[in-house]
């Protein structure tokens, strides 16, 4: 038999009930397709690689790329679950409630 628990709040969960509830997200990069115009076919595209490669060692960038993309999956409680759909992005965590002074 499997073992489940709640990825956000860590609460056991049984396999096959109904206050288990699976979240699958997929995050890739958005690929924008964008028109040639001839302005970008005069460029030199070997002195422009040169120049962003050299800006990136001189900022300390990671030279590494980005995954393409990433899928996850999480199991939830069905009050996490609930939680999770009503906030997907947690904007409401990153509201500040001031005293009024």
């Amino acid at each position: 038999m499997l073992h489940f628990s709640c990825d956000i709040c860590g609460k056991d969960l049984q396999e096959g009930s109904r206050s288990r509830f699976v979240v699958k997200m997929e995050a890739y990069a958005a690929n924008d397709s964008a028109e040639l115009v001839d302005g970008d076919l005069d460029d030199d595209q070997i002195e422009e690689m040169a120049r962003l490669l050299n800006e990136q060692e001189e900022n300390g960038d990671d030279l590494e790329p980005a995954p393409a993309a990433k899928k996850m999956r999480f199991d939830m409680c069905s009050y996490c679950y609930r939680k999770f759909t009503a906030d997907p992005l947690g904007r409401e965590s990153l509201k500040f409630d001031f005293s009024q002074n």
